[in-house]
């Protein structure tokens, strides 16, 4: 007798941009169709340099946009009752959330394919997803899944619509099946942040270890730094934008020059490249700096480097000090809210620092490069952090029965 198909699953994504997002949702999509399930993602937009990543089997669905005007009138529609919990952040807002235009395809997605489950991730596609499961009245189940604090999200945009968003997000998310976040610091956060109840969030850590990745450490290095032998090489890896702070990395790293040979390799792209191409020049690292943009294989360059630097303001759970752990590379980072300090737990597994202070930061990548743990420590702790962990996980949320 053959057996019934199982469940169909959905992944819901503003785009493939570059980004832990992104590869996680992809990682995702990979382990559930490995275990036998129908995977679609959906995106809002079909672009982005991981859209040739997609696992084999796993369907794209491209959602067509519709007018602004015609899906704020869904809204309004929607929900009467969350008036004034939409009107600003969504209903009256002059830019609103790219991904809002995208609700009456969505809905007709879901009222269409009836998916048995639905997971979303960050908040603007969270809360398209449990609008467009209201309007299409599709039983999908859906898990919306946190991937930074809310309050740094609200205090660091400096869009009108975020200063509102609260209140829109704890209406919302109540109506969601099952509400992750990607650490304890993450659920903390939002509960405080919402009023929503604590114990109504599940932390799930992000599926960063996978079966591929000692191959992909193996891959030639994407940089000749790496293959030269000479001084340390220190690694870093994220979009050039604020919040990864990677000023504070290259006045720690001039600093560091001070003391020893060394270099610097940024990977990443994003629109402070040339004030970062400025400071350095102006700290007169300009020789021992390179960046050489998004690299679709960091883990070669972790697999080879002396450190690797977490220099963020702030982050929900930072993949890339994960992965390059699971690279057997050493790691500091500074002690942002949130997620380092639960991976390093307090300090055990690589040297926290206060954010933004390069005195600190510099002391501890000389200390690190001093006396870097063993790499096979390293690669165990990283390993914990496995898509085969988070893939259950999250299929326990998706079908709890």
């Amino acid at each position: 007798m053959t057996e019934p198909p199982l469940p169909r699953i959905t992944l819901l994504l503003p785009s493939l941009a570059a980004g832990g997002v992104g590869r996680s949702m992809l990682h995702l999509a990979e382990a559930f169709r490995a275990a036998g399930h129908p995977v679609d993602l959906v995106l809002c937009c079909a672009e982005g340099p991981y859209l040739s990543e997609v696992p084999a089997g796993v369907q794209i669905v491209a959602l067509r946009r519709q007018s602004g005007l015609s899906a704020r009138l869904q809204l309004a529609r929607l929900d009467p009752g969350g008036i004034t919990a939409m009107a600003r952040p969504a209903l009256l807002a002059w830019r609103p959330a790219p991904v809002q235009p995208y609700l009456a395809d969505l809905a007709h997605y879901l009222d269409r394919v009836r998916p048995a489950a639905l997971v979303a991730a960050k908040t603007p596609t969270n809360l398209l997803a449990l609008w467009a499961r209201r309007l299409s009245g599709a039983e999908t189940r859906v898990v919306v899944s946190e991937r930074a604090q809310l309050s740094q999200s609200i205090s660091m945009n400096r869009k009108w619509r975020w200063r509102h968003i609260a209140p829109l997000v704890t209406r919302t998310y109540s109506w969601a099946d099952e509400i992750a976040a990607v650490s304890d610091g993450v659920a903390d956060d939002l509960a405080a942040v919402t009023g929503l109840p604590r114990d109504s969030i599940t932390t799930v850590y992000n599926p960063v270890v996978t079966p591929e990745l000692a191959a992909l450490a193996a891959e030639a290095a994407p940089h000749p730094w790496l293959e030269e032998g000479g001084a340390p090489v220190i690694v870093a890896a994220g979009r050039l934008v604020p919040q990864k702070n990677f000023p504070l990395l290259l006045r720690a790293f001039a600093r560091l020059r001070q003391q020893r040979p060394a270099r610097l390799l940024i990977f990443g792209e994003g629109p402070k490249r040339s004030e970062l191409e400025a400071l350095a020049g102006s700290l007169g690292i300009g020789n021992d700096l390179a960046m050489p943009g998004f690299v679709a294989n960091p883990y070669a360059a972790f697999a080879r480097a002396s450190l690797f630097v977490l220099s963020s303001d702030c982050e929900g759970l930072p993949n890339v000090l994960i992965e390059a752990m699971a690279c057997g590379c050493p790691v500091v980072s500074t002690d942002c809210p949130s997620g380092p300090l639960e991976i390093l737990q307090g300090g055990r597994w690589g040297e926290l620092v206060p954010p933004n202070d390069s005195e600190a930061l510099s002391a501890a990548m000389l200390r690190t490069l001093d006396a870097p743990l063993p790499k096979d420590t390293l690669r165990a702790r990283g390993g914990e952090f496995s898509l085969e962990n988070s893939a259950r996980h999250y299929l326990e949320l998706l079908f709890p029965n």
